[in-house]
């Protein structure tokens, strides 16, 4: 897999589906920043009429209406229709994504956590999405809302470091040193061998007094 940050205000892209699944990717490529955005729903729920609002279009797209369209996301329609829909759209060009059909897929959308413009996104390529979203929750719990104004401060100095003309080597070095000024990474270390001891004294003390299996 080639992992890549998309600007999806500059591409064309449409939604296709009908229910909960087309919602959850309709609330997650908003808050992506996507504009260009048509949505296409056969019998769409109350619930993503409401969200989609006059983007929403009463039906099933052909390949005519989707040509041009340069990502295209097919969340849930019926698996016979979901088919045909994929078949149009890589017919039209765009790059496809299926949901929970990673063997139609081009791309695999992570689960994705944003701290400002600081972005962590952690994919298996469409075997385990559980698993994903589970570390997503993890890290949400090392990383903080703290770490969008870290960004910005690093932001503002790199911006400074270039203008007085200093090297990518040398902005790669400021930044290390700031961050092991700031201690921010130190933080997170010492939270880990807590959390990591704690684990092994519950182990240790769990059910079974210790014994190993056979």
């Amino acid at each position: 897999m080639l992992p890549l940050s998309l600007d999806p205000s500059r591409l064309r892209i449409a939604l296709i589906g009908n229910g909960a699944s087309a919602l959850r990717r309709l609330a997650w490529l908003e808050q992506s920043g996507a504009t260009a955005l048509a949505i296409y729903a056969a019998a769409p729920s109350p619930a993503l009429a409401a969200f989609a609002g006059e983007r929403l279009i009463r039906h099933w797209p052909d390949m005519a209406a989707l040509r041009g369209r340069q990502l295209i996301f097919i969340a849930d329609p019926p698996a016979a229709e979901r088919r045909a829909l994929a078949q149009a759209a890589r017919r039209a060009g765009a790059i496809l994504h299926v949901e929970d059909e990673p063997e139609l897929c081009d791309v695999h959308a992570p689960a994705v956590l944003h701290r400002g413009e600081l972005t962590f996104a952690i994919s298996t390529n469409g075997a385990a999405p559980g698993l994903a979203a589970e570390m997503k929750q993890f890290l949400a719990g090392i990383f903080g809302p703290e770490w969008s104004g870290r960004l910005d401060e690093i932001k503002t100095l790199r911006r400074g470091w270039r203008r007085a003309g200093a090297t990518h080597r040398t902005i790669r070095r400021r930044t290390a040193a700031r961050i092991a000024q700031k201690g921010w990474f130190r933080a997170i270390s010492l939270e880990a061998a807590d959390n990591e001891r704690s684990g092994r004294a519950e182990f240790d003390h769990g059910d079974g007094g210790g014994q190993t299996c056979p």
